[in-house]
């Protein structure tokens, strides 16, 4: 975490504050609390009925993925089993985006869609563990996690839902965006799925979109482009995504037709998993903003490798929002005084920046011209966190995670 005393964060949509303090729970002792604050400033949060009253605050290691383990120990939370433990193998997260956030009722609609077929029945093996909104972006993020072999359905009628519900023909928002759906992204989770897997079920959810909203059209990246394999921000650029008013009569999609006002371009890929950080900087000025942004993006030399980066007005603030790609091998060296979140992909090691070391350097580039730091986001969860929570619910039973840990923010 950053060096800064109570500093106030976003994990998981958990809007957190930090601050030293010696105490310890379940036998796991730590220097740091976590408080999970409510709707209004400095309002303590249960942490909903299956844990103990008595841990309104929850002690922490160094990251919310501790947040899990003592789920694990407590005796009120026996879920990760080696029965969920064994489907945790075969899971895969989609990162829905879809264009509305001023909607609730519409957003919800969207998640529930992924979750129960059109006679109300749940699906099995599939959960939503959040919804993250802003209102000013207009733009949602709905994180689906299931079985790789279920995925497809589950992403597929949240989709259809959202075409149905969604008209980019009177869409506003300051974000950049193509599509009602605007981005599909297929990560895996679980140690039993591998990167053709994921780039099959991806394809196959960008075709049978344009099969079953006639007039969808989508563009391919990642492992999903087989040919070319790029990257999202080059197939973006490609297609005009970054454009205020893209010219659609020039866009050649991957698959359907020729993009449609209503529903627009749906860009759809799978890659190793990308962590969403946003660092809001207190300021007005966006000039400082897209300065910051420059020289923390991973193109730039001496930028933060994986970091794909724009900075974009937010509440009367500047928010600098950050695509965390995972990167191959191990960090740079001198980039690695706290450890990076890593995992493995058909025996490949992938890696990505921690969301403090972000923070950091933008607080640094930001303090040189005169800004302070107003807090930092994360759009769902760390890899690890997304796969512990979700063997966590699907033991449970609980489809609308999102709900359960009353998670959604409009």
């Amino acid at each position: 975490m950053s060096p800064w005393k109570k500093t106030t964060c976003l994990l998981g949509v958990f809007p957190l504050e930090w601050e030293p303090l010696e105490s310890s729970v379940s036998g796991c002792s730590s220097s740091r609390s976590l408080t999970l604050l409510g709707s209004q400033p400095g309002t303590p949060r249960s942490l909903c009925s299956f844990f103990p009253r008595s841990w309104e605050e929850l002690i922490l290691s160094a990251d919310v993925t501790t947040f899990a383990t003592v789920m694990r120990e407590s005796p009120t939370a026996t879920a990760l089993s080696m029965s969920s433990n064994t489907l945790g193998r075969h899971l895969v997260a989609c990162l829905l985006n879809i264009s509305e956030a001023r909607r609730k009722d519409l957003v919800e609609t969207v998640a529930r869609a992924a979750l129960y077929n059109t006679e109300g029945v749940k699906r099995e093996g599939t959960t939503v563990l959040n919804i993250f909104n802003d209102y000013d972006y207009n733009r949602s993020v709905i994180t689906i996690v299931a079985c790789v072999d279920s995925i497809r359905e589950a992403v597929l009628s949240a989709c259809v839902k959202a075409c149905g519900l969604i008209d980019m023909s009177a869409h506003t928002g300051v974000h950049p965006c193509l599509g009602a759906v605007d981005l599909i992204p297929i990560y895996p989770l679980g140690e039993e799925v591998g990167v053709e897997h994921c780039a099959q079920e991806a394809r196959a959810v960008a075709q049978g979109l344009t099969e079953r909203v006639q007039g969808a059209s989508a563009f391919l990246f990642g492992w999903a482009d087989s040919r070319l394999q790029r990257g999202l921000a080059q197939r973006r650029k490609e297609m005009g995504w970054f454009k205020k008013t893209p010219d659609m009569k020039a866009v050649r999609p991957d698959v359907g037709p020729q993009p449609q006002k209503r529903y627009g371009l749906t860009g759809v890929g799978a890659s190793p998993y990308v962590m969403n950080c946003n660092v809001t900087i207190d300021t007005q000025d966006i000039s400082v903003g897209r300065s910051i942004a420059t020289a923390i993006r991973e193109s730039t030399p001496g930028g933060l490798p994986g970091v794909q980066v724009l900075a974009l007005p937010h509440e009367g603030t500047v928010e600098i929002a950050c695509n965390v790609e995972s990167v191959k091998g191990d960090p740079p060296c001198h980039l690695a005084a706290e450890p990076w979140p890593s995992f493995t992909i058909d025996g490949q090691k992938y890696c990505h920046p921690p969301a403090s070391l972000i923070t950091a350097r933008v607080a640094e580039l930001a303090g040189r011209q005169g800004v302070g730091l107003k807090g930092t986001a994360l759009v769902g969860f760390t890899p690890h966190e997304c796969r512990s929570l979700a063997e966590f619910a699907l033991s449970q039973g609980i489809a609308e995670f999102w709900k359960e840990q009353r998670r959604i923010r409009m």
